[in-house]
């Protein structure tokens, strides 16, 4: 409502920011205490919160801030440089195409899994099983309700989001200090002490990685943001899992790895720059943030498409380099407010745990005003805590419930397209391209697994 007072620059400019702004932000208490701030930071939290414990808390947040400018500006160069030929290739990502992207993406997420591809199955077809509760999308019929009219809507994002982190977190709390055994949050030395020096980027960290692996991070997550609807979470799921796949030290992963921060934060990131793609050049929001960008333009009487880009590309111009510029001073600010991050874990135990209760809790209300969410969010928490206790991955969970709407709905539109028959995944190009993708890393796969470790390259 701000923009309405605002001219159309100051508005996509304002708006550009907080977005940018908001994709880093998600990091922090991810990092700090273990709760995605956004759905796209969750691997963050996977990994990061992981150094946290381990006292190395002000190098991932170094991490997270680097790799979050570098595949800010390089999703904002590539928007500004790509972005009449990336909507045309986006167009080729048919129905088909979208289904086996998706399926990709869980075929990878699995096969990643270091304990036990069983139990990645296992935790991808719970998220999936939870994901189809509500209105059925094709029937538009009730389903998996269990006598409760208010699961009619399903189970809100936020509030799995918020059990699956926040929740269970404060389980293994309790769990812990009754038990007593070691807490699994970050605790700091009563007398420690951070500066802005503690947070200054370090060279040694970013060649740990590389260029072209940052390269191909943000390449990944801008490609991802192309299409519509994908998101900053399918963005950071798919990188973290090929830079898991293609890591020289795959052992750190799951263990608190590095690398991993930057594949989820530099693909989120980048995501901002695709997600305007196809809102720009034909009027389709990649997410939700840009279609508030596109009530921004239609507002302010500009109809985007095509023509908008060919005529009036000096309107959106400042949009693309508040991008640049917001992604550019994600690590400074992180200089002066990192000393802030880390005393998150100062606070008082009972306080720290009592405040994050309280706040899940409301996050899980707000997000639709239900009190049934509230209750949603404590069930999938002791859900997620059991099956931490279980060794079930909590990734493959997540990525069932996130991506199993999309995953149904391209699935039931490309049968409905050859009357029910799935020959249509085997002749559509698109989709031939991302299951030929699956054929080989089930090649190479199997490979790896029969032949000594010494011999696999």
């Amino acid at each position: 409502p701000i923009t309405y007072s605002m001219d159309v620059t100051s508005s996509l400019v304002m708006c550009a920011s907080i977005f940018m702004g908001g994709q880093y932000g998600g990091s922090i208490t991810a990092i700090t205490v273990n709760i995605p701030g956004a759905p796209c930071a969750v691997m963050t939290a996977y990994e990061g919160n992981i150094l946290m414990r381990r006292g190395e808390g002000a190098r991932a947040l170094r991490g997270a801030a680097v790799a979050s400018m570098v595949g800010g500006v390089i999703g904002a160069v590539l928007l500004m440089a790509l972005s009449p030929v990336m909507a045309q290739a986006a167009l080729y990502v048919q129905t088909p195409g979208k289904f086996s992207l998706i399926l990709f993406a869980f075929f990878v997420i699995i096969i990643s899994n270091d304990q036990s591809i069983m139990k990645g199955i296992v935790a991808t077809l719970l998220g999936l099983m939870i994901a189809t509760i509500g209105i059925d999308v094709a029937s538009s019929k009730a389903r998996q309700i269990f006598g409760f009219p208010a699961l009619v809507e399903g189970i809100d994002l936020m509030a799995v989001i918020i059990g699956a982190f926040a929740i269970s977190e404060l389980l293994v709390q309790v769990t812990a200090a009754s038990g007593g055994s070691r807490s699994s949050t970050a605790s700091l030395p009563p007398k420690a002490r951070f500066n802005w020096r503690d947070f200054v980027p370090h060279w040694v960290d970013y060649h740990a990685i590389g260029t072209l692996r940052y390269l191909k991070f943000a390449v990944i997550g801008y490609f991802v943001g192309v299409l519509p609807g994908a998101g900053g979470s399918s963005a950071a799921f798919i990188s973290y899992a090929e830079a898991k796949r293609s890591s020289s030290r795959p052992e750190e992963y799951n263990h608190g790895s590095l690398e991993g921060i930057a594949a989820s934060e530099c693909a989120n990131n980048a995501m901002c720059g695709g997600s305007l793609v196809p809102m720009l050049t034909f009027g389709i929001p990649g997410d939700t943030t840009s279609a508030v960008i596109l009530g921004v333009l239609i507002i302010n009487g500009l109809q985007p498409g095509p023509q908008m880009m060919a005529e009036q590309f000096a309107v959106v111009t400042p949009m693309m380099v508040a991008l640049m510029v917001s992604a550019l001073l994600i690590p400074i600010t992180l200089l002066f407010l990192g000393p802030w991050y880390m005393r998150l874990v100062s606070i008082n135990k009972a306080v720290l745990f009592s405040a994050i209760a309280v706040v899940a809790m409301v996050g899980a209300y707000v997000s639709t005003f239900s009190v049934f969410q509230m209750g949603a969010a404590l069930v999938v928490g002791v859900v997620a805590y059991l099956m931490q206790r279980g060794g079930y991955p909590m990734v493959s969970f997540l990525l069932g419930f996130i991506l199993g709407p999309d995953l149904e709905v391209y699935m039931r539109r490309s049968l409905a397209i050859t009357d029910g028959s799935p020959i249509i995944f085997l002749t559509s190009p698109d989709s031939l391209f991302f299951l030929g993708l699956i054929a080989v890393f089930f090649y190479f796969m199997v490979i790896r697994a029969r032949k000594p470790a010494s011999q696999v390259l």
